[in-house]
């Protein structure tokens, strides 16, 4: 057992008393009298340390599985195998915090080391000291191994969302051009052999487990499969709606726990008859190895289909009409209901045909036919769903119905946003952006899929939070007479409740709507990166672009919106169950209004970066540098500016300014960046490059030019000279034909003949490397040849004072 250490010891003096004094000297003595507890002190903490060293292996493992291609199933086990590693360290070192926190009580208690103290303290005090360094050892490499745990959790996010941006940027041909279907017809015959080749090794294998014997298994699974699928799944409805909601308080309640149900059972039975079914085939021995994959994405494709059916019957509650949640009418539950089930099939079919191009491993001109034949259908399904709605809103709109009307303005820009997605994904299906085009198909299915149900737990929390909590319910009853509660504190509470669970499941919604899509971290990773995708030129540590004030003006209008939101549910639920009058519930509604807009227009601010800091320091910076530094400020302004848009210097330019020389890597409204030839930056303000001489060499043309210049004897044959310069710039691979190289004779004088030669390479970044291979190959020809090269030889003379010139 760990012993228990106290959290401080009083200082020993001489005042003490004789009972202080027999304290301390037990408590001294304790770890002498009790020959377990080294051990046992040790004993969590190589546990932990234990604990600790796996949760590095298994990071360890992660790091070198990421050195393979992994597909997305491996991918996503490793992240969660990385989390769970990072989970363990941190624990292990927060345990070993409190373990840390124990030896440095007990050195507290031994009070400050002294020349005379005993031995035996001495060395409690020298085993403590060694227990901390290891401790507080171990407590480090646990907060290490989270911090590299946490390193390779975002490189696996960023993996997957490199993957998510290479799908939906891939082109292939065009499906109404011929190629697309050449390719498809010619890898027809192939495609049909290797599906040949995989139905032919499954029948094999079921023709001889047949030969064992009778397979009951299989049998006994398809006959409980079928039962699950159709007469018990009703069974257990009509024994649901019986027994369990009929008792259920409140019509409300038993009408959102009718619709859960109705989900539930329809979700399960079919999925569990699947589940049946396949491992009917697996325990008889009927399952083909290589059918065991397709057989298990069928039991997904049911579950996800048959999920599918029930939440969209639970919404619609076609034959039960006074069962209905959703404020629907008949007509529109009867037109959407086939609908519907077109989208369940459609799920199932994709999921299925999805794991069959897979695992059959059919050819690649199959594989992107059969996507786009899966986004044609989605999109087809969509545009038929948008025409119903379309119509029904034609419909409701001929009756002059104010609720109606409002809420036909929220379904109007739903269904016109939902439009323009389905003509984006068709125009991108018909230019061959198959993948694009698909995500973006199952993306509206998956949200109408996820909305719905999200809808009904929605209004299943709240109906149950505020039916359970109310003053007239049992639970309320039981408060109020048992606690002294007032009834509308219970009432608030059942309101607030129901708030916070509803924005948890908003929460949670949002997570698994972005989730299949290439966002494995979340809301935070996605949104992270369309505001990274969305910054533009930067003014005073201000993103200025398009992107920038789109995103303001929705912030506004997306928070007037929650705020009215807010204040309806805050006037027409929450205030009526205060006990405040008619006057308090104004005061409030006009202030909680009044701060919502204000949080609503901050909120825009800060979406474009405009703080309220920032305001105030906008307003002092007017005010008192006006007069100091606001001249260079505009300046600098200015000419970037200009920059921007005469463009003399562009992003990538090679230019020189005074003795330095870089390419430019950013252009900003101050300054610009000049990355130089050793990596490091300069960093020169706008003006400077405005109102002084910059030499661009990558403005007018991006070629390069070599200049050599040499000198020969003036008996040297000059025509053979330049001919060896000529095939010098020939074999040097980085001198351009076109403009062709040239050699010129420029002096003759003093007794020798003086070239001067011209070549052009592709870009100024590859004239050094290239003049210098050209001169190694001058100097070598020229030495063969016998060919000297110099300068013009220089002679001096000493001259004795006392003689005279000659």
């Amino acid at each position: 057992m760990r012993p228990r250490f106290p959290a401080f010891l009083p200082p020993v003096s001489v005042s003490v008393t004789l009972l202080h004094r027999l304290a301390l000297a037990l408590f001294l003595l304790a770890p002498c009298l009790l020959p377990t507890t080294p051990a046992a002190a040790q004993s969590p903490i190589a546990t932990l340390s234990g604990q600790l060293s796996q949760a590095e292996a298994d990071l360890h493992a992660v790091d070198r599985a990421l050195d393979t291609r992994l597909d997305d199933d491996d991918r996503d086990t490793q992240r969660t195998k990385a989390l769970a590693a990072q989970a363990a360290a941190t624990a292990a070192a927060t345990a070993l915090e409190d373990q840390l926190k124990l030896v440095d009580a007990r050195l507290g208690g031994l009070g400050a080391a002294t020349a005379n103290e005993a031995p035996d303290i001495r060395r409690e005090r020298a085993n403590l000291n060694r227990q901390r360094a290891a401790i507080d050892a171990t407590i480090k490499r646990g907060r290490l191994a989270g911090v590299e745990a946490q390193q390779l959790v975002d490189e696996i996010d960023r993996s997957k969302a490199e993957q998510f941006n290479e799908t939906i940027s891939a082109r292939v041909a065009s499906p109404l051009s011929p190629g697309f279907w050449h390719a498809v017809f010619t890898a027809i015959p192939r495609d049909m052999r290797r599906v040949e080749l995989f139905l032919t090794q499954g029948t094999t294998q079921i023709r001889a487990q047949w030969r064992g014997g009778f397979p009951w298994q299989a049998l006994l699974g398809t006959v409980l499969g079928l039962a699950l699928a159709m007469p018990i799944r009703l069974a257990v409805q009509r024994l649901g709606q019986r027994h369990l909601i009929d008792g259920a308080p409140g019509h409300r309640v038993r009408r959102s726990a009718n619709a859960l149900w109705r989900v539930l059972i329809g979700t399960l039975a079919p999925l569990l008859g699947a589940t049946f079914f396949v491992q009917g085939l697996r325990w008889s021995g009927l399952l083909p190895d290589r059918w065991g994959d397709l057989l298990d994405a069928l039991v997904l494709a049911v579950g996800f289909g048959s999920f599918t059916a029930s939440v969209s019957g639970a919404v619609l509650m076609r034959t039960q009409p006074s069962w209905r949640i959703a404020p629907l009418d008949d007509e529109t539950a009867t037109r959407l209901r086939p609908l519907s089930w077109v989208l369940a099939v459609l799920a199932f079919l994709s999921i299925l045909a999805t794991a069959t191009v897979r695992i059959v491993g059919v050819s690649a001109a199959l594989n992107v036919a059969t996507q786009a034949g899966e986004a044609l259908l989605h999109l087809l399904l969509i545009a038929a769903f948008l025409f119903a709605i379309g119509r029904l809103r034609a419909d409701r709109a001929a009756r002059d119905d104010a609720v109606s009307q409002s809420t036909s303005a929220g379904l109007g820009a739903a269904t016109l946003l939902a439009w323009i997605l389905v003509g984006v994904a068709l125009i991108a299906l018909l230019l061959g952006y198959i993948g694009f085009s698909l995500i973006v198909a199952q993306f509206i299915a998956w949200a109408t899929v996820l909305g719905s149900a999200v809808y009904l737990l929605l209004v299943a929390v709240d109906d149950i939070a505020t039916s359970v909590f109310t003053r007239d319910s049992r639970v309320g009853i039981m408060l109020t007479r048992a606690l002294g509660v007032r009834g509308s504190a219970v009432d608030q509470f059942g309101l607030l409740l129901s708030g916070s669970l509803r924005i948890a499941l908003v929460i949670v919604a949002l997570v698994m709507l972005v989730s299949p899509f290439g966002a494995g971290g979340g809301v935070d990773t996605l949104f992270g990166r369309l505001g990274a995708l969305a910054k533009g030129i930067q003014f005073g540590g201000i993103a200025i672009s398009p992107g920038t004030i789109l995103r303001g003006i929705v912030a506004l209008f997306l928070g007037l919106a929650l705020v009215r939101l807010f204040m309806r549910w805050l006037e027409t639920r929450y205030l009526p169950a205060t006990d405040l009058d008619g006057s308090g519930r104004n005061s409030v509604s006009l202030v909680a209004r009044y701060v919502g807009v204000a949080l609503a227009v901050v909120w825009s601010l800060a979406s474009l970066g405009i703080g309220m800091e920032r305001i105030a320091l906008l307003l002092s910076a007017l005010s008192v540098g006006i007069g100091f530094g606001l001249q260079a400020i505009t300046s600098n302004f200015v000419s970037g500016l200009i920059l921007l848009a005469e463009r003399p210097i562009k992003i990538g330019d090679l230019i020189r300014v005074g003795l330095d020389e870089g390419d430019v890597k950013r252009i900003s409204v101050r300054s610009t960046e000049i990355e130089l030839a050793d990596h490091s930056t300069l960093i020169v303000p706008n003006s400077e490059l405005i109102t002084k001489s910059v030499l661009n060499k990558t403005l007018a043309s991006p070629l390069g030019r070599i200049q050599i210049q040499f000198s020969v004897p003036l008996g040297s044959d000059a025509e053979a000279v330049r001919g060896i310069v000529l095939d010098a710039f020939t074999a040097e691979e980085a001198v351009l034909a076109d403009p062709a190289p040239a050699v010129f004779i420029d002096a003759i004088t003093d007794g020798r003949i003086l070239f001067n030669a011209f070549a052009h390479v592709a870009t100024p970044r590859a004239a050094y490397g290239a003049r210098s291979n050209v001169f190694m190959m001058l100097l070598a020809r020229f030495r063969e040849q016998g060919i000297d090269i110099g300068t013009i030889p220089q002679r001096l003379e000493l001259i004795r004072p006392d003689q005279p010139p000659a």
